[in-house]
């Protein structure tokens, strides 16, 4: 039997607040969205993205209870269905919103013939994960075990046509710190904002082995070996969970969809000529990016450099005791980008541990074909 291509359609909603899910009710209402085929729900909320960021947790809640009627669920049972990745910070221009990946069938029972791979999306969990665990090689195990079931999922074949893997990971509190002590086990660190570090990093590894991009990946070179990274991950802490959540977006000869999506690596935070390369990977002249409709959304990682310096200039985003260093990075990235893309409607997430080089990290674009 014929297998029917995949169908991908990318929505951006802007949102007035954490819990505002009044812009996906419309599209659903207006019948252009089907709620049962929502499959990722990847948001900015105005939250300090830190340990004690609740807007994350809150923007999911408001969409799980909003969506539980349309799919016949329980609201917890929605987080099963759907993917859910909140990335808390808006710092400088970057504008809260939530873009909504729908996917299904197309309506032709033959194979795609759109002339060229089009934007598929697979998600995937790992199982939860022990407190002390995370940050270790069981997490980077479990992530690449992920990934290439997302992979799977999304029915792309070769790891080159992977352009942007989103990763939600847990975090360490002092209650799981203790709880792992209690059965004598001692967590990777004590700090919670610490952990954040560590659970994105081996995250990221893990993409990078899943992909090929590395041959092995051995714990100890979680935030300490800066020469390995996945040029595609994108990982995000939060309170919420405490297992990850894979989402694989890439290209595929099977998918119908009217999108595409490419990427490119920012060596620095000031990288331009890479903002460009990547609008440039899907058909976009960046003279003409800011005015063009066919450009949906920019997603992209964002730190301070750790060596405390951009292309030889010291920076001062490591030593500032009023705002953490992942607000400065994010409104730096932010800003760049959105003045190429005509609009601070864009994904830019802070913390990129082994996500890009250090100080860099990965862009990757979605537009219309």
């Amino acid at each position: 039997m014929t297998k029917r291509p995949i169908h991908v359609n990318v929505f951006r909603i802007p949102t007035k607040g954490p819990g505002d899910v009044s812009g996906l009710m419309e599209l659903i209402d207006s019948g252009k969205v089907a709620p049962s085929e929502i499959v990722a729900v990847l948001g900015k909320t105005e939250g300090n993205g830190g340990v004690n960021d609740f807007t994350r947790e809150y923007a999911v809640a408001a969409l799980r209870q909003a969506l539980a009627p349309h799919l016949g669920l329980a609201p917890r049972a929605v987080e099963d269905r759907i993917a859910f990745v909140m990335s808390g910070g808006t710092e400088g221009v970057l504008s809260p919103h939530i873009t909504v990946f729908a996917r299904g069938s197309s309506a032709s029972g033959a194979e795609a013939t759109t002339g060229g791979k089009r934007l598929s999306i697979g998600v995937a969990h790992t199982r939860d994960l022990l407190p002390e665990e995370i940050g270790r090689a069981a997490q980077i195990e479990e992530t690449a075990k992920a990934v290439r079931l997302a992979m799977r999922d999304a029915d792309i074949d070769d790891p080159d046509d992977v352009h942007f893997v989103q990763i939600k990971c847990p975090l360490l509190t002092s209650e799981r710190v203790e709880a792992a002590g209690r059965r004598g086990r001692k967590t990777i660190t004590a700090s919670g904002y610490a952990s954040m570090g560590y659970s994105r990093g081996a995250s990221a590894l893990g993409v990078a082995l899943a992909l090929g991009e590395l041959e092995r990946v051995d714990e100890d070179q979680v935030l300490k070996d800066w020469r390995s990274f996945s040029s595609v991950a994108s990982s995000s802490a939060g309170i919420e969970l405490m297992h990850n959540v894979v989402i694989a977006m890439g290209n595929s000869a099977r998918s119908a969809s009217p999108f595409v999506i490419g990427h490119a690596v920012m060596r620095d935070a000031i990288d331009l000529p890479a903002v460009l390369r990547a609008l440039e990977s899907v058909g976009l002249a960046p003279a003409d990016a800011a005015m063009d409709p066919r450009l949906v959304n920019v997603f992209a990682k964002a730190e301070a450099s750790p060596d405390g310096a951009v292309r030889g200039f010291r920076h001062t985003m490591l030593d500032d005791t009023d705002i953490s260093s992942t607000r400065h990075a994010r409104a730096a990235v932010g800003g760049l980008i959105s003045g190429v893309a005509g609009a601070g409607v864009v994904y830019v997430s802070g913390g990129a541990e082994h996500q890009g080089p250090p100080g860099g990290g990965p862009i990757a674009v979605i537009a219309r074909a």
